[in-house]
């Protein structure tokens, strides 16, 4: 089966074409009697430095582009390198199971934890199936619900946050879906159990939200968290939907500027070029930074957990002039 291409970035289109023209001298060499290892060595030593430059010096807009990225690992991805054992659970016990939302038990290191996550698809007919990661109410009903089942049994929470928000729809709207958001975001509130909430792709308005009340936020160095898409502020602010980059720009969505602002508590490095250039390593880096949250939250009370964890909120958007 041939290989499937991968769709590249904007800002990788330098990168694109230099390794192509690497490519195509070393096809050269092979028949033609001509030695061209130094410029060789001194295109790949080239590619080198404007490799670093590029993925060191990232526009927020460009960061925006690999969130979105179809080939971005998503939580079913991340699960059996992260956990083990994993048991999803099915349905919010009113009206029914929503897939764009996905949960369960497995173990983390040895520790049984409750993990839930968004899911998307990577192709059309997943992405019907899953509602483009855009849950339903009936979404944050199960999520609640295996949230509350962990409270019982002292499992700490994981979610991995991945959607660009809640469904929209007349159906989800008939079905009580900003109650059910609100809901998700007081009883999150009041856990009384370690929660982490990582964001993994993007974590668009209340739809990641419901997801994200958590003791520690974590975000993926190319990941957004964000009340609107660029798109839908640009549309706001300035009526154009093309200046979606400049509101990129000045929103503040992407995980450097939340982690400077002290909205996220981690940031998680991505391998170079992105997530979806290597999972397993991905995976790794997301292992190792849940560790070390689930380390800084061990021992902390019942009572010292919400207490945090509403410290933590009330805190954001307190400024001095």
């Amino acid at each position: 089966m041939p290989k499937k291409k991968m769709k590249t970035m904007a800002f990788e289109e330098p990168l694109i074409e230099l390794r192509k023209k690497i490519s195509e001298l070393k096809e050269y060499t092979k028949t033609a009697d001509v030695d061209l290892s130094s410029e060789i060595t001194s295109l790949e030593d080239r590619f080198a430095k404007l490799e670093e430059e590029i993925y060191e010096n990232m526009k927020p807009w460009d960061r925006v582009q690999v969130a979105r990225h179809p080939e971005r690992p998503t939580t079913l991805d991340y699960l059996p390198l992260v956990f083990k054992d994993f048991i999803e659970l099915h349905g919010d016990r009113v009206y029914g199971d929503d897939e764009a939302i996905i949960g369960g038990i497995g173990s983390f290191e040895g520790q049984p934890v409750t993990i839930i996550g968004h899911q998307r698809g990577k192709d059309t007919k997943e992405n019907v199936r899953r509602n483009f990661g855009m849950p339903h109410p009936e979404g944050y009903r199960k999520a609640l619900r295996l949230m509350k089942q962990a409270e019982k049994f002292g499992r700490p929470v994981i979610c991995l946050i991945d959607t660009k928000g809640a469904y929209p729809g007349r159906a989800a709207e008939e079905r009580g879906q900003s109650e059910a958001i609100a809901r998700n975001l007081v009883e999150m509130a009041g856990l009384e159990v370690p929660v982490l909430s990582i964001v993994i792709g993007e974590g668009g308005s209340g739809g990641a939200l419901a997801l994200g009340v958590g003791n520690q936020i974590l975000m993926l160095e190319n990941s957004t968290f964000s009340v609107i898409s660029p798109e839908g502020a640009a549309s706001i602010l300035w009526k154009d939907a093309a200046l979606a980059k400049t509101a990129a720009e000045a929103m503040k969505i992407t995980a450097p500027d939340l982690l400077e602002m002290g909205i996220i508590e981690h940031m998680i490095p991505e391998v170079r070029g992105g997530a979806h250039h290597d999972t397993a390593r991905q995976a790794q880096l997301i292992s190792g930074a849940i560790r070390y949250s689930l380390k800084e939250l061990e021992g902390l009370s019942p009572d010292q957990l919400i207490s945090q964890r509403y410290e933590k909120f009330r805190a954001i958007g307190v400024f001095t002039e």
